[in-house]
């Protein structure tokens, strides 16, 4: 098939794939905190509101509209805005109402997975890192004069997110199992709250100083 690279691509491709996937970030961050407080099914909702936002990235790379976004220096420097902003709202909720406030009632209220979807949707396309990594990224593995290099594009965004998934889902399974472990500990929960609170804070400042070119 014509969009699919070959073996030697591939190979390598999945090799740094799976380097990418256990690299901490604002994502993983999410999944890990949002299981904590709500359970399993909020935290797999983030992953896969996350996943569905590298969907978009890749489209919009295989379309050249995020060469566009990095290009213009005022839309780069608000998408760049927005995302520490929203990186700081994460970290004021964590600590406004994370793990330790929730964690006790979680039996009686329903994890909120439609939320916790836009949230994963939201941190991923929110954040200017992931399209400048995606525009430097897939491109090493597609031709610049491959015709047909959109096809791969797609490929290889939807081959990141099959190796991807696993490695991911097996983070948010752990944490579910931490959180029942955690349950009686709430200064524990509560020092976690603080953690994550603290890394969305870092992540948001170093937003701040990506540079689009």
């Amino acid at each position: 098939m014509t969009f699919i690279p070959d073996t030697a691509t591939l190979l390598t491709f999945t090799v740094a794939a799976i380097v990418l996937a256990i690299t901490p970030g604002p994502d993983m961050t999410l999944f890990l905190s949002r299981t904590l407080a709500q359970g399993r099914a909020a935290g797999f909702a983030c992953m896969f509101g996350a996943y569905a936002g590298v969907a978009v990235h890749t489209s919009m790379v295989a379309l050249g509209l995020s060469a566009l976004i990095v290009a213009a220096p005022t839309a780069f420097i608000a998408l760049k805005v927005v995302g520490a902003g929203y990186l700081i709202w994460l970290a004021i909720d964590a600590i406004r109402s994370g793990s330790s406030l929730t964690v006790e009632t979680e039996r009686r209220q329903a994890p909120h997975i439609g939320a916790s979807f836009l949230t994963g949707l939201g941190i991923n396309l929110l954040n200017p890192k992931i399209i400048l990594f995606f525009m430097t990224f897939l491109p090493q593995f597609v031709a610049a004069d491959d015709p047909h290099a959109t096809g791969k594009f797609f490929f290889l965004g939807a081959f990141f997110i099959a190796i991807a998934i696993p490695i991911t889902s097996a983070m948010v399974l752990a944490a579910g199992w931490m959180s029942s472990t955690l349950r009686k500990r709430p200064m524990v929960t509560r020092a976690i709250d603080w953690l994550m609170a603290s890394v969305f804070s870092a992540f948001a400042v170093k937003i701040l100083f990506t540079q689009g070119r």
